[in-house]
């Protein structure tokens, strides 16, 4: 078998199959150092016999596993990956990179932090996942936020509630259904429901600049309308310099 450098080979051991297009992947074969939070590669060989690689978010936390990791991934039709991978089996064998990258991890969240937002749409709740499973938040108050389009996109639910009650208060969790409607879910986009106040109440924290910090990973128009209107309400992105209120990753 071929080798590819910065990558190690893997094989499937699940694949999970949320909705027609969004799965998870586990797999086993590789120790992958990385923080809570952070992304690898996943690669496939296409047909010249290079490597085709996309950036995606572990799921599990570092200490869960040792050669074992997950990756929750949504197959695009006209991906040059994706769909590929959405067709692997177990047994299967597929490129793992061997760094982790990426910032949304425990400490780049500064001290001041009491209220700590975790806003996502789609694949991008995935690093979150990771982090709060981890167990090393000890903010007083946590709000993870996942924002998608129908009620079926809505994934790892059951996990979601072990995490809520594992955190035993600390943690509340919102879903937002944009495109149809959902008795258990708020309606709308993540930035509008910012804007009018709506997330902040039924959370029942504010979003404040002396106590506030927000985590955001997903959709890029989530991110900049989001990060918009943050800054309207006078928190605005953090520094290193200079401190601010919020970080982002996005890999498209």
């Amino acid at each position: 078998m071929s080798q590819f450098a910065g990558f190690n080979p893997v094989h499937v051991i699940e694949r999970i199959d949320w909705t027609p297009e969004q799965f998870s992947l586990r797999v086993r074969g590789a120790a992958l150092p990385f923080a809570a939070g952070q992304f690898t590669k996943l690669g496939l060989s296409d047909e010249e016999g290079n490597l085709v690689s996309r950036a995606y978010s572990l799921v599990n936390a570092p200490e869960a596993q040792t050669d074992e990791h997950e990756f929750l991934i949504v197959a695009h039709p006209q991906g040059k990956l994706s769909p590929r991978l959405q067709s692997l089996r177990t047994g299967d064998t597929v490129w793992m990179g061997d760094s982790a990258y990426g910032d949304l991890i425990q400490p780049s969240i500064p001290e001041f932090t009491q209220d700590l937002w975790l806003l996502a749409t789609g694949t991008g709740i995935g690093p979150f996942l990771s982090l709060l499973a981890d167990q090393r938040l000890t903010q007083p108050n946590i709000v993870l936020v996942h924002g998608v389009r129908y009620d079926r996109d809505r994934v790892y639910r059951e996990a979601i509630q072990t995490l809520v009650e594992q955190y035993q208060g600390r943690l509340r969790y919102h879903s937002v259904v944009s495109r149809e409607a959902v008795d258990d879910a708020m309606s709308g986009r993540i930035p509008a429901l910012i804007d009018s106040g709506e997330l902040q109440t039924i959370s029942e924290l504010e979003l404040a600049p002396e106590r506030s910090f927000v985590m955001m990973c997903g959709n890029p128009e989530m991110i900049k309308d989001t990060a918009s209107t943050l800054r309207d309400k006078g928190l605005p992105p953090f520094r290193q310099a200079t401190g601010g209120n919020y970080i982002h990753e996005r890999y498209w």
